[in-house]
């Protein structure tokens, strides 16, 4: 398992990452994609060091990069504070959605750093801050934005507002709950499994319904119907797993759910998401006067 989780991890730090700072702000955010693969090496590299003082000092490294990323949420939440418009204001969905995705790497820096460092950070086993890193490069950053990027965009078509504000609220929401639930029980880990599928199915549907009809090119629309379509098995998955945790049913291993739910997610929606919504950013730069 651990292969295969630091091969994902390795994906979110260099390029989805960088990809989704692109979309969030190509202008504001642009120069800080176009490093961010040279702040996340030490972090894809201490993956693959055994525990010790070098992977704790490149894990150090790294995690100061996802802070400095975080510290861009306030700033950015004071700036809409001065605007008007209430599709960017700082409790509009889209930007909540946005806000989360800023903060997530952090969560999974300081996970990476303590988890390197081999320390219980808040009395978690190892296995599970190792975890908590792809979980909030991909849930946390990679999800939070998309919905973001479809509430967005699904206003646009009829029927699209309420289900796309849901998705924006509720994946962020979703997340949020899990990271409680580490700290509660199964039970409230569950509650928040539920609330981010709930969240994570809204924007399939309205990729699906919604964003995919309005691709293009065959390539974007294979690349928004496959998002689309993993996401209804992952996401049962990581619903199955959160039930057999809290009430002791038969459930998937940790080593299967990272070969399904987690590898599906990285690649089946993360990765398709992105390369789609990059080609729409770019036909949209190619339609505008």
């Amino acid at each position: 398992m651990a292969v295969l989780v630091h091969l994902i991890v390795t994906l979110g730090m260099l390029y989805v990452i960088p990809a989704g700072l692109r979309l969030i702000d190509p202008a504001g955010l642009g120069a800080l994609a176009r490093i961010w693969p040279l702040l996340a090496v030490p972090g894809a590299v201490c993956l693959w060091l055994p525990r010790g003082a070098t992977a704790t000092a490149l894990a150090a490294l790294y995690a100061a990069a996802t802070l400095a990323l975080a510290a861009r949420a306030p700033a950015r939440m004071l700036r809409s504070l001065r605007t008007p418009d209430a599709a960017t204001g700082p409790l509009a969905p889209a930007e909540i959605a946005v806000l989360t995705a800023l903060l997530s790497p952090s969560v999974a820096g300081t996970a990476l750093l303590a988890e390197r460092a081999g320390y219980r950070m808040f009395g978690f086993d190892l296995d599970v801050l190792a975890l908590t890193v792809p979980h909030f490069h991909f849930a946390g950053f990679t999800a939070a934005l998309v919905a973001g990027l479809v509430c967005r965009a699904a206003p646009a078509a009829p029927g699209g507002t309420t289900l796309s504000r849901w998705a924006a609220y509720s994946v962020p929401g979703g997340t949020l709950l899990v990271l409680l639930g580490y700290f509660v029980d199964d039970w409230a880990e569950l509650a928040g499994a539920v609330v981010l599928t709930g969240g994570m199915w809204a924007v399939a549907l309205l990729t699906w319904r919604e964003i995919r009809p309005g691709a293009r090119d065959r390539t974007t629309g294979a690349l928004l119907a496959t998002s689309a379509g993993v996401l209804g098995a992952t996401m049962l998955l990581a619903l199955w797993w959160a039930l057999g945790e809290a009430a002791d049913l038969v459930h998937p291993t940790l080593t299967w759910m990272a070969a399904t739910h987690g590898l599906g997610n990285a690649l089946g929606f993360a990765l398709c998401s992105l390369l789609a919504w990059r080609r729409l950013a770019a036909d949209r730069m190619e339609t505008t006067p």
